[in-house]
C-alpha cells in the first residue's frame, strides 16, 4: 500500500509538471535556459550541483540522496527580457528604418521534480524541464537588411528525465538517468525587398543521459559533479517560401546538435549558520556548427537556389558563480550570489535574432519553512542579468566581420540587453526525518 501511494504521488507530481510545461513559451539568449530552480536562483546557482534543494538534481542527479522519504518540488520562473536595438546602417528595404526597441518576449518557465527513497541505498526520481527555449521578434521593417537573421523565432523544449541514485556510503553517492526531449521550433525569414516572408517549422524527439556524483569528505563539505549529455535533436517539419523561385517548399528535416554540460558545485559550511557556495559550469556549444536543412528525399533544401543552412558556429560557454546562504532562524534562510557567464556567441556570428553577449548575474533569495507544517519549504529567488552591450555587423559593408549569417544587404547596429527573473518554488517532503535501518534494508 505504501508503494502504491508513493507511486501515485510521483506520477501526480510529474503530470502536474507536464501540464505546466505545455503552457510555456521559453525565452533565453543563446537559447539555453538555466532557470530550473527557485532555490538556486537566489544564489546565482552557486553550488547548485552540490545540492540544497531537490531541483539540484537537474544539474546533478546524485543530490537526490540528500532527501529522505518522498519529496516533490514545483518551480515557476518568470523571465522578463529587454533588448534595445539601435540601428546605424541598414540597406535592402524600401521601408524606413528606425529603432525597433525591445525584441524579447516575456515567458513563464516551469519545472517539476519528484523523488522516492526505496530503502537506505536506492532512490528513484523524475524531473520535467524546459532546458532550451527562445522567443524573439525583430520587426519586419528592419528584417531585410539583417538578412536571414530578421523577423521572429520561437523554440520550445520539454525534457523528461527518469533517474536512479545509489548511496554507496555516507561519503559517496552516484546516479544515472535518461533524457527524452521533445522540441518544436519555428523560424521566419525575410526573402526579398517586397514584403515576402518564408517560414521553417518543425518538431521531434531527441535522447540522451545524465549522471552525477556527490562527495562529502567532511561533515560540512559537499562537492557535486554533474553531467548532462549532448542530444542530437531531430526536427521534422515544413518549409514555406511563398513564390520565391528556385526554392524547395515542402517536407524538410534537420539535426540540431545540442551541447553536453558539466557542472561542479561546492557547499562549505562555516560555523553553525553560514554556508559558502561556489560553482563552475562548462557547456559544449562548439559542437553546434553549421546545421543544414534537408528535403525528405535527402537532397539539400534550397531558398532562391541557395542551400538552406543555419551557420551557428558557436564557441563553448562558461559560467562561474559564488554565493552564500545564512540561516537566520529555524524558519528563515537567506542567500545571495553573483556570477559571470561567457556567451557562446562570438562577435563574428552575432545576429539581430540572438544578440547575446557576456553577462553578469546578481541574485538574492530566501527559503521559508513554517514550523506548523513539517516538511514544507517555500523558495523565492530574484536575479538581475546585466548583458554587456553588443554590436551587430552583418553584410558587405567595410568593417563588418565575415559573419556567416550575412546576406547581400547590410545591417550595422548595437544592442543593450538586460533580464529580470523572478522564481518561486514549493517543496514538500514526506517522512523527512526517516532513517531506514540496516535491518530494514537487508529485508
Amino acid at each position: 500500500m505504501v508503494r502504491g501511494r508513493a507511486k501515485s504521488i510521483l506520477l501526480g507530481c510529474t503530470s502536474a509538471a507536464v501540464l505546466l510545461a505545455t503552457t510555456a513559451a521559453a525565452n533565453a539568449g543563446a537559447f539555453a535556459l538555466r532557470e530550473q530552480s527557485a532555490y538556486g536562483q537566489g544564489s546565482s546557482f552557486a553550488g547548485i550541483a552540490a545540492g540544497g534543494a531537490l531541483s539540484s538534481m537537474y544539474w546533478n542527479p546524485a543530490t537526490m540522496t540528500q532527501f529522505y522519504g518522498k519529496t516533490i518540488e514545483q518551480v515557476a520562473n518568470g523571465i522578463l527580457p529587454h533588448s534595445s536595438h539601435t540601428t546605424t546602417t541598414a540597406t535592402g528595404s524600401s521601408a524606413t528604418f528606425g529603432t525597433p526597441g525591445s525584441h524579447g518576449i516575456d515567458a513563464l518557465v516551469p519545472a517539476g521534480y519528484s523523488s522516492w527513497q526505496i530503502n537506505d541505498r536506492f532512490w528513484v526520481g523524475m524531473s520535467v524541464n524546459a532546458p532550451f527555449g527562445l522567443g524573439v521578434h525583430f520587426p519586419q521593417v528592419n528584417a531585410a537588411s539583417s538578412g536571414g537573421s530578421g523577423n521572429s523565432a520561437k523554440v520550445e523544449s520539454y525534457n523528461f528525465a527518469p533517474t536512479v541514485a545509489y548511496k554507496i556510503n555516507d561519503m559517496i553517492s552516484v546516479a544515472v538517468g535518461l533524457q527524452a526531449q521533445y522540441m518544436k521550433a519555428s523560424y521566419d525569414i525575410y526573402l526579398g525587398a517586397a514584403p515576402s516572408i518564408g517560414s521553417l517549422n518543425g518538431a521531434g524527439w531527441g535522447f540522451g543521459w545524465t549522471a552525477g556524483v556527490t562527495l562529502t569528505p567532511l561533515p560540512k563539505t559537499t562537492i557535486g559533479i554533474g553531467y548532462r549529455s549532448y542530444i542530437d535533436q531531430k526536427l521534422n517539419g515544413t518549409l514555406l517560401t511563398n513564390t520565391t523561385p528556385a526554392s524547395t517548399p515542402g517536407s524538410v528535416n534537420l539535426t540540431l546538435p545540442l551541447p553536453d554540460m558539466i557542472t561542479v558545485g561546492l557547499r562549505q559550511g562555516i560555523g553553525d549558520r553560514f554556508t559558502l557556495l561556489a560553482g563552475i559550469e562548462w557547456s559544449n556549444w562548439s559542437r553546434i556548427g553549421r546545421v543544414p536543412v534537408w528535403q525528405g528525399n535527402g537532397a539539400a533544401a534550397t531558398v532562391g537556389g541557395a542551400a538552406l543552412a543555419f551557420p551557428f558556429n558557436y564557441r563553448d560557454g562558461w559560467y562561474y558563480s559564488l554565493g552564500g546562504e545564512y540561516k537566520l532562524d529555524p524558519a528563515w534562510t537567506v542567500r545571495a550570489g553573483i556570477a559571470f557567464e561567457r556567451t557562446p556567441i562570438a562577435d563574428d556570428v552575432r545576429t539581430t535574432r540572438i544578440p547575446d553577449n557576456d553577462r553578469m548575474w546578481y541574485s538574492v533569495g530566501a527559503t521559508y519553512k513554517p514550523a506548523h507544517i513539517k516538511g514544507l519549504a517555500l523558495d523565492i529567488g530574484y536575479s538581475f542579468i546585466d548583458v554587456k552591450s553588443a554590436s551587430v555587423c552583418m553584410g558587405t559593408a567595410s568593417g563588418c566581420p565575415a559573419n556567416p549569417w550575412s546576406g547581400a544587404s547590410t545591417y550595422i547596429g548595437s544592442v543593450k540587453s538586460y533580464v529580470n527573473i523572478i522564481s518561486v518554488g514549493v517543496r514538500y517532503q514526506w517522512d523527512h526525518e526517516m532513517k531506514v535501518t540496516k535491518q530494514a534494508y537487508l529485508k
